[in-house]
């Protein structure tokens, strides 16, 4: 056939239109993926979330779901604001190694250069230690915040709050997440440049980037668009009041999907901080053994299937958040929700995994023998110091840690298995003297060795009487602000602590309940035959909890 001009020209033509046509599918396919997974996490009548993804700077993917206020039935907008939580930490990072830039700091020195009280014990705490949660100093988020979460304070009387705390370990011993370390950063950032921590992020980050819908929050100011927070407890309840100084630079800053991916690009493209100081940010900082962190500054270090990424959360009363950047693929994904009750970082992972064409779920192989599978059981004893038995019932393998609950794992390779609706693995050596198992959890790793205990007996829960279980219906106070209350629905008790999701309790004895999800147990105690508290075990301790209705 001969091929004229005009014939070749129609040729390419129709080649143009249907790669167009193509990609159109493809991203199509896409979108109805994300789709998929969001409106079955977030419905349309419960709190939402909104969600965008952006590939090589452009973004592909932005929608909100579910509702921004519950009690007007307002719906949400893409464009709502939101308390971002912990994502504060890399505004807080970046603005430290702006202040590098500019030779007002570096990273070794010890915060005993700006703070010359504050007790060390005789150790050397430097910025390093801050940004990467490696300076052992107590958390304050884990001491009872609830005396002071209604309290405004100045960064000076938080320091205060915690600095005499005993040291959880020397520094750079262990990684131990802290936000004591980034409300000290706050208050250096604050000294140095001689601004508030609010003004210099407005300033010197906000402003530049045209984020105009981020903000250090604030519950008196009126906020457009912001969506309203809450939490559950046998049904959505307003999030409880938290003075937003509290959180300040580890916490309180306030922002939108779109804004979030102007300040991921700006972070990209080098317009604040140069290549190599950024590149700082997203190392993977280890401890003084060496040992790696998965830790940078203000981002943590992990991989999707195999590709690396740069990630961080949050969660602040009455909201969570998640974003990823992949490097290798320019993909940045963030997920902003209004509620502490249904974190957005599994499903933020899908669907970066989902842009990178590289999904979780993977095919199972099903032609691993019974005696393969019959070698594999026993009782593993983990370097992190978990204890895994694996099991084998009706030709299916389970995987349970500790005294919690059974999950089915499925082969994907002969000695390599994966947990279903999670991203971990466990791959089992057999021909050395002494087995060993790896449990890996996207990149962390964990290695086990086989031992001689037998694989522990199932809990069987026992029947009791509706009568019985009538009298633990109540709440049981753990410490001021964060409860247990007990539930009787249908015969079923059920347990929710504050600000978390409920589950089911079994009686294996007429006292003591368990939880299969997990290994844990209540035990009720009664004098003169009334229940007056309960103890919970969980993690080889025991913790009282005084009912107080």
């Amino acid at each position: 056939m001969k091929i004229t001009k005009h014939s070749s020209i129609t040729t390419f033509v129709v080649l143009l239109f249907l790669s167009a046509l193509s990609f159109s599918s493809f991203a199509q396919s896409l979108e109805e993926k994300f789709d998929t997974l969001l409106q079955e996490r977030y419905k349309p009548d419960g709190s939402g979330a909104t969600v965008l993804v952006a590939k090589q700077g452009k973004i592909i993917y932005h929608k909100a779901f579910g509702l921004a206020n519950i009690e007007l039935d307002v719906p949400m907008k893409p464009n709502n604001v939101f308390e971002i939580g912990s994502i504060t930490k890399q505004f807080t990072s970046v603005a430290i190694l702006m202040l590098i830039e500019q030779g007002k700091l570096t990273i070794e020195d010890e915060i005993t250069k700006f703070i010359p009280d504050y007790p060390t014990h005789g150790k050397k705490i430097t910025i390093h230690h801050l940004l990467n949660h490696t300076s052992g100093i107590k958390s304050y988020t884990s001491m009872n915040l609830s005396e002071i979460a209604a309290k405004d304070m100045t960064p000076t009387e938080l320091i205060n709050y915690f600095k005499n705390e005993p040291m959880d370990f020397d520094p750079g011993e262990k990684w131990l997440y802290n936000n004591s370390g980034y409300i000290i950063l706050g208050f250096i950032i604050e000294k140095i440049s001689g601004q508030s921590y609010e003004d210099f992020v407005e300033q010197n980050i906000f402003k530049p980037l045209a984020m105009n819908n981020s903000y250090y929050g604030s519950k008196r100011e009126i906020i457009k668009n912001r969506a309203s927070g809450y939490q559950t407890r046998e049904g959505y309840v307003n999030s409880a009041y938290l003075s937003m100084t509290l959180p300040y630079a580890a916490g309180s800053l306030m922002s939108t999907v779109e804004d979030l991916h102007k300040w991921q690009n700006a972070v990209n493209t080098n317009t604040l901080v140069k290549t190599e100081t950024i590149k700082k940010a997203f190392q993977n900082t280890t401890l003084n053994n060496g040992k790696p962190t998965y830790y940078g500054y203000g981002w943590s270090v992990n991989e999707i299937n195999g590709v690396p990424t740069i990630e961080h959360g949050g969660g602040i009363f009455g909201y969570t958040s998640y974003q990823i950047y992949i490097p290798e693929e320019d993909v940045h994904a963030a997920i902003l929700t209004n509620c502490n009750c249904n974190s957005p970082t599994d499903i933020t992972i899908r669907i970066a995994a989902l842009a990178i064409d590289k999904p979780y779920g993977k095919e199972k192989i099903t032609n691993v023998s019974a005696s393969v599978l019959k070698k594999l059981t026993g009782v593993y004893k983990f370097e992190d110091g978990a204890v895994r038995s694996i099991s084998l019932k009706d030709g299916q393998l389970y995987s349970q840690r500790d005294a919690g609950k059974k999950f089915k794992i499925f082969p994907k390779a002969e000695n390599t298995f994966f947990f279903e609706d999670s991203f971990s693995e466990i791959l089992f050596k057999t021909d050395s003297k002494k087995p060993e198992a790896i449990f890996k959890n996207r990149v962390k790793e964990s290695k086990g060795f086989k031992t001689n205990a037998p694989i522990p007996a199932d809990k069987k829960a026992i029947t009791v009487s509706e009568n019985i279980l009538s009298q633990y219906v109540g709440v049981y106070q753990i410490k001021e602000g964060f409860n247990l209350t007990i539930s009787l629905e249908n015969g079923q008790l059920i347990s929710q602590a504050t600000g978390q999701k409920s589950f089911k309790i079994y009686p294996e004895s007429e006292t003591v309940f368990f939880v299969k999800e997990f290994p844990a147990s209540l035990e009720f105690i009664k004098e003169n035959n009334k229940v007056v508290s309960a103890v919970l075990n969980q993690g080889g301790q025991k913790t009282p909890a005084k009912r107080i209705d």
